[in-house]
């Protein structure tokens, strides 16, 4: 989430909650896709981490392109901390750790999110080269401890650090060394949004696997192919997961909500002060009875930003929020939107999908969720090994984005986007395996020459 959103209008009751999420039903000739991608900065010269602060700093970074591309600053108290583009829609914000993060707007097809990040990037090494700067590909940062890696000072971040060494043992990696890619989508209805999260919660380790890239961590092989992955599972397990409520029978807005009013909250922002009330109830918020905040009652932006700490699989704003990927090289980036656009926004390739994946149980999800990270494509799922799956779901994607016939200005259509995800398929192995495969033979069991060969 690029900022803490401020809407001090007070809400009344649960059903405000529920219509909240309602009013991101859009008909489907207003349906856009939004794509995030984090990336992990490094100086060249010695392959260091990047600090906020200093000459070169992730500071100077920001006030750079909020020069170069005439963006807003997005402020925590006096440290510039991201830019938001106020026509566009797009947005620039620090993940925990310095991960830069380009939050794109809600665009009409995969041509333009990928001119869309051609044009980031292009003013981003503008400002970043004569910095020393550059940005791993990569889903983890492969070198650095934790206590080696930068804290960027934003406020809500200082309250989550303090939180999560109780709820997981591995949050604060999650935080601070993990790099995601990420595809926002609409849906029409409450029928479609439960369709789609359905479809998308079951495949979402699909996903993890073909895009699988974090198989490092402190300078060696980590024993994963998506470490990223793993650390997810020993986060939090009140916010984070496959999220099973979705498939009970009857499941809808009221449900979804009734689930993130009982996640513990971790702050409330007033003003410009952040209330730690980590491991409170959003239930007493809303009753007007938190005791560490006695006398407040809940808010619009208090909800708002409460959605915005939980993090299942795929996440439902007021759109739906694909998180199963690290992130990985430009191709991979726009493969990741034409995944999931030609699945969730083609009938046809929805029903197939759905048809894939409706008979997995909750135990096969959960047990496909855990094995994922380890094997990748050699996982199994209801006896199918997850390559036999992932190319059924990339043939569904692929006749979704083939009728929805977006031509860019050479006359092709969306569907090249995910020749890279084929050729994983084809091949049989994920990203990671290629860069284990290098650290054992050309790299010589240095991840250092990663600085040189996995950039952005």
């Amino acid at each position: 989430m690029a900022r803490d959103v401020s809407d001090a209008t007070p809400i009344g009751a649960r059903d405000e909650l529920v219509q909240w999420i309602a009013e991101g039903e859009k008909p489907r000739d207003e349906w856009r896709l939004g794509t995030e991608h984090e990336k992990i900065p490094f100086y060249r010269d010695g392959n260091a981490p990047v600090p906020y602060e200093g000459e070169a700093g992730i500071r100077a970074l920001l006030d750079g392109l909020r020069l170069e591309t005439g963006w807003e600053p997005i402020l925590d108290g006096n440290n510039i901390i991201g830019l938001f583009d106020a026509e566009g829609g797009g947005a620039i914000s620090l993940e925990p750790g310095g991960q830069f993060e380009l939050s794109g707007a809600p665009l009409r097809s995969i041509h333009e999110t990928a001119r869309e990040f051609a044009r980031h990037m292009a003013a981003v090494k503008r400002v970043a080269d004569p910095l020393g700067m550059a940005f791993l590909t990569l889903g983890m940062s492969p070198r650095w401890t934790r206590a080696e890696t930068p804290v960027m000072p934003k406020r809500r971040y200082r309250i989550m650090t303090a939180y999560m060494p109780k709820v997981g043992r591995l949050g604060l990696d999650m935080m601070y060394r993990t790099a995601t890619v990420q595809v926002n989508l609409d849906y029409g209805s409450e029928a479609d949004m439960v369709k789609k999260l359905r479809v998308s919660l079951a495949l979402q380790p699909i996903a993890t696997a073909l895009f699988a890239n974090s198989p490092f961590t402190e300078g060696k092989p980590n024993g994963f192919l998506s470490m990223r992955s793993e650390i997810w599972r020993h986060t939090d397990p009140d916010r984070a997961g496959m999220f099973p409520l979705a498939f009970d029978e009857g499941f809808g807005y009221e449900a979804y909500v009734d689930w993130v009013l009982d996640v513990p909250m971790y702050f409330v922002k007033r003003g410009d002060t952040y209330h730690d009330v980590a491991g409170a109830s959003f239930r007493d918020l809303l009753a007007g009875r938190l005791d560490r905040l006695p006398g407040e009652v809940a808010t619009r932006s208090d909800w708002a930003n409460h959605v915005s700490t939980v993090f299942p699989e795929v996440r439902l704003k007021r759109y739906l929020e694909m998180r199963g990927a690290d992130v990985g090289p430009p191709e991979r980036i726009a493969a990741l939107s034409g995944f999931w656009t030609g699945i969730l926004y083609d009938q046809a390739a929805l029903d197939g999908a759905w048809d894939l994946v409706k008979g997995w149980t909750n135990e096969q999800r959960e047990e496909l969720r855990a094995d994922v990270p380890r094997l990748g494509l050699e996982a199994v799922i209801a006896g199918r090994p997850v390559r036999d799956v992932a190319r059924d779901a990339l043939a569904f994607s692929r006749a979704g984005l083939s009728k929805r016939a977006m031509l860019n200005g050479d006359g092709r259509d969306e569907t090249h986007f995910l020749d890279p995800l084929d050729e994983i398929v084809a091949r049989g192995k994920t990203p990671a395996e290629d860069l284990l495969e290098r650290y054992h033979g050309p790299w010589g069991g240095s991840v250092a020459p990663a600085f040189a060969e996995c950039v952005f």
